[in-house]
């Protein structure tokens, strides 16, 4: 809703209610937006001077503002508070943000069949609940109906009328907008919820077409064609057009019930929704709420768990040749001139590369990678060949100690061994002494002599 500054004629205070600026004007008075003492805002309409002083308007006024004290319903702007005994009458409603309808169509251009039919549905909902209270709006019409991020609202109850009350003011004139009124307001007939069936008919073919279903004229012109001429429809969808065609019958009682049309539109709002015409409806809930919010897309990137699998799973292809995962936010970047450092469990644990040493020029190699199970994998080198990893070298001082502990026990057995062979040499073994042959023996006394 357009927002203008405050004229010079303008009041600044309207009981507790601050006034900030201009919403509009109508033919019972001017629009203000305001503020309590608590920060809530306000539409405030204050009634014409002229219009002030007539005491049966300020009876009329008053009987109205009474009536929609009773109206419930989310769809409507709830009343605030009034001032029926002011020199001019007042009263407040809650402030509802999001542009009208006409405002809507008017920049944008017509809606889609969806987008319809679900507003017109919610319309209806808070017909039922303004109907029900025994009162009829009597001036529904594009620019009294905003599109909130809630859902559509209705407002301006400021001509409603009790059910069965006459349409026509002290001067012969029907109170309502050309084009949108229904043949009993125009003759002065009484009014029934079918006259604001007639007015949303006429509302929502606006909405397809961008123009009254009447054309356009003078206010002359435009009663006569609702009285004696039928609504154009032509440019109103496949979809729609029966219905609405129905709530403009000329005479009330072929028009559908409040309850009857809210029905069938959600039956066409949920048909078009996945219709080649209206695609899906960009509320999720209600008919007709948060009808203009964007569908977001839901980010593809993993979190959590997800990712820390999502980047050991980067790790390990990386390690492979297949892709260059990024670096840990924990680790430095890495000089242009070096050779990329994949991501791992290992860097993210704080471990620092190696320092170079010995000739100069040459760099540190970059950390290597761990697996699930702590090990460590090898890493390709940027000439194409294979370093002996971390798995490799421990392979290697395995098998060093291996054979160093066989080395020593085979010497701890040999040395055994050898410890017993000295021990028998060392002993003197005597000879069993051997018998003399029976020719004598060989003495000092030559051969075959016998001792003495």
């Amino acid at each position: 809703m357009a927002m203008m500054r405050l004229r010079r004629e303008d009041p600044r205070v309207v009981g507790t209610f601050r006034l900030h600026r201009r919403l509009g004007a109508g033919g019972m008075g001017v629009v203000y937006l305001g503020s309590d003492k608590r920060g809530q805002r306000v539409a405030l309409k204050v009634i014409r001077p002229d219009l002030a002083g007539d005491q049966e308007f300020r009876s009329r006024f008053a009987r109205e503002v009474s009536a929609a004290r009773r109206i419930r319903g989310g769809c409507t702007a709830r009343l605030v508070a009034a001032d029926l005994d002011a020199d001019r009458p007042w009263f407040a409603t809650q402030y509802v943000p999001g542009p009208s309808l006409h405002d809507k169509v008017n920049e944008a251009g017509p809606l889609s069949p969806a987008q319809v039919a679900s507003i017109g549905a919610a319309l209806s909902e808070g017909l039922l609940a303004v109907h029900d209270a025994g009162v009829v709006h009597r001036d529904l019409k594009p620019s009294n109906i905003l599109l909130s991020p809630k859902g559509p609202r209705i407002i301006d109850f400021g001509i409603a009328w009790a059910t069965g009350a006459s349409t026509l003011t002290h001067v012969g004139t029907a109170v309502g907008s050309p084009g949108f009124l229904a043949p009993e307001q125009v003759r002065g007939a009484a009014v029934t919820p079918a006259t604001d069936i007639f007015a949303l008919g006429a509302t929502l073919a606006y909405a397809c077409t961008a123009d009254s279903p009447f054309g356009q004229g003078s206010s002359e012109v435009m009663l006569y064609r609702v009285v004696h001429e039928e609504a154009q429809l032509a440019g109103v969808p496949d979809a729609l057009a029966p219905l609405l065609a129905s709530c403009l019958a000329k005479d009330p009682a072929d028009r559908p019930s409040t309850l009857s049309l809210s029905l069938r539109l959600k039956e066409i709002a949920a048909r078009e929704a996945h219709g080649p015409s209206g695609g899906p409806l960009e509320n999720g809930s209600g008919a007709g709420a948060g009808w203009e919010r964007a569908e977001r897309r839901p980010s593809d990137r993993p979190t959590g768990q997800r990712a820390e699998e999502y980047a050991r799973q980067r790790t390990e292809r990386g390690t492979a040749g297949t892709s260059s995962p990024r670096p840990h936010p924990s680790r430095p970047p890495a000089p242009r001139d070096a050779a990329p450092r994949p991501a791992g469990p290992a860097s993210a644990a704080g471990k620092n590369p190696r320092k170079t040493g010995g000739r100069t020029g040459r760099r540190a190699p970059a950390s290597r990678p761990t697996g699930r199970n702590g090990s460590r994998t090898p890493v390709r080198t940027t000439s194409g060949g294979r370093r002996p990893g971390p798995d490799r070298r421990l392979l290697r001082q395995r098998v060093i100690v291996f054979v160093v502990v066989t080395l020593l026990v085979a010497l701890g057995i040999a040395a055994a061994q050898g410890c017993q062979g000295p021990a028998r040499g060392l002993g003197v073994e005597r000879p069993a002494p051997v018998a003399p042959p029976s020719g004598g023996v060989d003495g000092p006394y030559g051969v075959g002599e016998q001792n003495p």
